[in-house]
């Protein structure tokens, strides 16, 4: 996979394209950002549409290639710039523990999320991709209760990125109840440099945003 093509990143703070931004300066690697005012409207110019038509965030071009989706784009991201090492080879053991939770925060824990914010309880819980809220609570306390330091181990990975993203998330709106385990790998994600720069940059756009 080419990796010296140019790289857009469209970008919306706060939003869940924070995830991918993280996941740009953890690869140190060039890529031109454009901001946009989803609120506003740019997100539905025929333009962007073109490129993601829920006119939403996040959106990457890399050369001729346009991908939608956070956890899609992280997961093409590591692969086509190997070199920084945030994922496992296409033959390696851990590839797929890697790519189940890589894909596990937006199929079960968001929606489990959004249901848990609106209150919403399903008559039958097979029906929910995470089953029932006591289930999948227990669970990622013991997927994070075992990072070693890191979710697969002693390798920081994309899974941190994104699973990392989601499990902050969720902890500092107050879906997850306070919990030393959470806090602890929370902890540990802060101090990174390439989130604190990611946080950096994104600080003026967020505080704007939030008194606009």
């Amino acid at each position: 996979m080419r990796s010296d093509r140019n790289l857009t990143f469209y970008h919306a703070v706060p939003s869940r394209s924070g995830t991918v931004h993280w996941m740009l300066h953890e690869l140190g690697i060039a890529f031109d950002t454009k901001l946009l005012d989803i609120r506003g409207g740019e997100g539905r110019t025929p333009e962007y549409l073109a490129l993601n038509p829920l006119g939403k965030v996040p959106t990457i071009v890399h050369g001729d290639t346009v991908i939608t989706e956070a956890a899609a784009i992280c997961c093409y991201l590591a692969d086509a710039f190997p070199e920084a090492g945030l994922a496992p080879a296409l033959d390696d053991p851990i590839r797929g523990e890697y790519l189940r939770w890589l894909f596990f925060s937006p199929s079960t824990i968001e929606p489990a999320f959004i249901d848990r914010v609106r209150q919403y309880e399903a008559e039958d819980s097979s029906q929910n991709s995470y089953r029932d809220w006591e289930t999948l609570v227990p669970i990622l306390l013991d997927v994070v209760g075992k990072a070693d330091p890191w979710l697969l181990g002693q390798k920081f990975t994309t899974v941190d990125v994104v699973m990392g993203s989601t499990i902050r998330f969720g902890c500092m709106f107050g879906i997850l109840l306070k919990d030393p385990i959470f806090e602890a790998y929370i902890a540990r994600i802060d101090a990174r440099p390439a989130y604190q720069r990611a946080q950096e940059i994104d600080a003026p756009h967020f505080a704007a945003a939030m008194a606009g």
